[in-house]
Order: C-alpha cells, then sequence, then structure tokens
C-alpha cells in the first residue's frame, strides 16, 4: 500500500469514528487507526531534493565520493554553479549516515592537507611557517 492510499484510509476510518455513536465500532475503528498509523510509519520515507554548496574542491570531491559509494546519483541543474551538488536521497539517510560520514572525513581530510602543505612548505620554500608581526607603523625600507 502506497503513502497516498494509507493517508486515504485513514481519513476514512477517522470519518468513521467521529460519526458512530456505538462504542463496539468506536473501538474497533480506534484499533483500525493504530494499525494504519503503525504500517504509515514503517514505509520508507520518500526521498527528498537536497542542494549542497561545496566550493573547496577536496571536500567537493569527498562528498561526491560518498554520495556514491551509497550508490546514490549526484547531479547539477542547467545553470547551477560547478560548486552545487544535488542529491536525492531520505532526509533520515542524510541526517544519520551520509552527513556525519561527510564530517568526519571531512576533518581528517583537512588536517590531512593541513600537515602535507606545512611539509612541503618548510622544506622546499623556508621553514618559518609564523604569522606575519603586526606593526602600528609602515615599514621604511
Amino acid at each position: 500500500m502506497t503513502h497516498n492510499e494509507l493517508l486515504e484510509k485513514i481519513a476514512k476510518v477517522e470519518a468513521l469514528y467521529l460519526r458512530t455513536d456505538s462504542p463496539g465500532e468506536m473501538n474497533a475503528a480506534h484499533a483500525a487507526l493504530q494499525r494504519l498509523t503503525t504500517q504509515l510509519d514503517k514505509l520508507p520515507a520518500e526521498p527528498q531534493e537536497f542542494q549542497f554548496s561545496m566550493p573547496d574542491p577536496w571536500k567537493r570531491q569527498l562528498f561526491l565520493a560518498l554520495v556514491r559509494r551509497h550508490q546514490l546519483n549526484p547531479y547539477r541543474l542547467p545553470r547551477q554553479r560547478h560548486t552545487t551538488v544535488m542529491v536525492r536521497l531520505e532526509k533520515s539517510f542524510l541526517d544519520t549516515i551520509l552527513w556525519p560520514q561527510y564530517l568526519e572525513l571531512s576533518q581528517l581530510l583537512h588536517t590531512y592537507l593541513g600537515e602535507v602543505t606545512q611539509d612541503i612548505i618548510t622544506k622546499g620554500i623556508h621553514n618559518d611557517l609564523s604569522e606575519a608581526t603586526e606593526q602600528r607603523q609602515l615599514p621604511m625600507d
């Protein structure tokens, strides 16, 4: 039974429940409502379209790989920026599985890329990675 069919049945049973004066019919309608509501809760949620904006190319590649790993299809609509990723999926899957995985792996990626960048700069360019000092006056050349 589809989501819409269950909603129609629930509406009919609710109407029956409200029209009847018989305690037996009220109890039967109430039990039917509980069964239908349970069936409705067990149905998988309809996939929704979600839009993500990811200007960082490394994090976008990571997100695309995760989406594809879960057999989902990332896409962009016409005229959307290259940094936009669209995905159709259940919100509960996004909240409990995909997004937590992305955040954890994104943090690992950020840490790793930071370490590699520092290593390359200190070994290949200069070993002082400290920030520029603040001066109140312009330096004289």
